[in-house]
C-alpha cells in the first residue's frame, strides 16, 4: 500500500505532484487561461494525463467533458490542499552566501511563506539588515520561535551544526523542517523533514549525462564497424 498523506487518504507521491500541477497552473492563471484540457496540464507538469486525472480526483476535481479544469478554481483547490490559503511564518538558520540567498528571494510570500525571522551565530552578521529584517544572534533562536508563532524552520547552516540547530527548533516547538545541510539529521516521528542537497542532484544529472556520452560513443562504434564491413 502506497504512504498516504494524513487526513483525505492522498498517497504522498501525488502530494509530491502537487506543487509541480500548481505551478503549471499559476503560468496559465498569468497567461490568461481561463481552463485547460488535462492533456494540457499534464504536459505543462510534465507527467501523463491518467496520471494527473487520477491525482486530481483526490481533491474532488473531476473537470468537465469537452470543456476541462477552470484554471483559478484549480489553482484554489491545490493551494488549499497544500496549505497555502494561510501563511507559514518561516525562520531562516544560518545567513551564508545560501541563507542569504533565502531571505532574498520575492517568491515566497506569493506561495504561502512568509520568512519571520533570520538567525546567525556569526557576530559579524548579528543586527544587519537582510530583506528588511534583523539578523539575530543564535541564542535568540527558541524566544523567536515562540513568539513569532513559527512553523517551519530552514536549516541553511555547516554540516557540523545542523544537528544541533534541528533539536533546537524541535525542542521549541517547530515541527516541519527544511535542511540545506549536507547531513542527515535525526527528528522525532511527527517532525516533518525535507532535504534538499544540491551535489545529490548534480551527481544524478552526471549519471545521466555519462550514460548519453556512452551511448553515443556506441553509436559511432556501430556506424564506423558498418563503414568498415560495408554494404552485404
Amino acid at each position: 500500500m502506497p504512504a498516504r498523506a494524513q487526513g483525505r487518504g492522498i498517497p504522498e507521491a501525488t502530494v509530491a505532484r502537487l506543487p509541480v500541477y500548481l505551478r503549471a497552473l499559476s503560468t496559465l492563471a498569468e497567461d490568461g487561461a481561463g481552463t485547460v484540457s488535462s492533456e494540457e496540464l499534464a504536459t505543462a507538469a510534465g507527467v501523463n494525463s491518467a496520471k494527473l486525472r487520477k491525482d486530481l480526483s483526490y481533491l474532488g476535481s473531476y473537470g468537465t467533458r469537452g470543456v476541462g479544469y477552470d484554471v483559478d478554481y484549480l489553482v484554489y483547490q491545490v493551494s488549499r490542499e497544500l496549505g497555502l490559503t494561510q501563511d507559514w511564518p518561516v525562520v531562516i538558520v544560518g545567513l551564508g552566501h545560501l541563507g542569504h540567498a533565502l531571505a532574498n528571494y520575492g517568491g515566497f510570500a506569493s506561495r504561502g511563506f512568509a520568512i519571520r525571522a533570520l538567525v546567525d551565530a556569526d557576530p559579524e552578521l548579528v543586527d544587519q539588515q537582510i530583506a528588511g529584517l534583523r539578523v539575530h544572534p543564535l541564542e535568540a533562536l527558541e524566544d523567536l520561535v515562540r513568539r513569532l508563532g513559527i512553523a517551519i524552520g530552514v536549516i541553511a547552516t555547516p554540516a557540523p551544526v545542523a544537528q544541533t540547530i534541528c533539536d533546537r527548533l524541535v525542542s521549541a516547538g517547530v515541527s516541519s523542517i527544511l535542511n540545506f545541510a549536507p547531513v542527515v539529521l535525526a527528528v522525532p516521528d511527527e517532525v516533518e523533514v525535507r532535504k534538499v542537497d544540491m551535489s545529490i542532484e548534480l551527481q544524478i544529472l552526471a549519471f545521466h549525462e555519462q550514460r548519453k556520452l556512452a551511448t553515443a560513443a556506441l553509436g559511432d562504434v556501430s556506424r564506423e564497424l558498418a563503414e568498415a564491413v560495408g554494404p552485404r
